[in-house]
C-alpha cells in the first residue's frame, strides 16, 4: 500500500494505492493519521480511492476509524474516485451514509 498526500487550498488530499487489506492496514493507518496529525486546519480531506486494487471488511474499517479521526478534528471527510470494485464494497457497506462520494 503506498499512500501520498498533500495540501491544497484547507482540503487534505489523501490517495491510496494498493491493497487495503490487514497485512497492509495498520502501516497506512500510522501513516495516514501522522499526515491527518500534521494538518489540523484542514477544512476537508479527500480520501481517493481510484487506484485501490482490493479491499475487504479491514478496508472499511480503515475508512470509519479515518472518519471519526478527522471528525474529531473538525475536518469533514469525502470519498473521491473509487474504483468500480470498490464502489459497489462501499455502497453495499452503507458507508457513503457516513463518508460522503464526490
Amino acid at each position: 500500500m503506498k499512500i501520498s498526500t498533500f495540501v491544497e487550498k484547507g482540503i487534505l488530499h489523501i490517495s491510496l494505492d494498493g491493497e487495503i487489506d490487514e497485512y497492509s492496514a495498520s502501516d497506512a493507518r500510522r501513516e495516514t493519521d501522522r499526515k491527518i496529525d500534521e494538518s489540523p486546519t484542514c477544512e476537508k480531506a479527500y480520501i481517493d480511492l481510484q487506484n485501490v486494487t482490493f479491499m475487504d471488511s479491514t478496508g472499511i474499517g480503515f475508512l470509519i476509524g479515518r472518519y471519526k479521526k478527522l471528525a474529531r478534528l473538525g475536518i469533514r471527510a469525502y470519498i473521491v474516485n473509487p474504483n468500480a470494485a470498490a464502489d459497489k464494497i462501499l455502497t453495499l457497506a452503507g458507508i457513503y451514509t457516513l463518508i460522503p462520494k464526490v
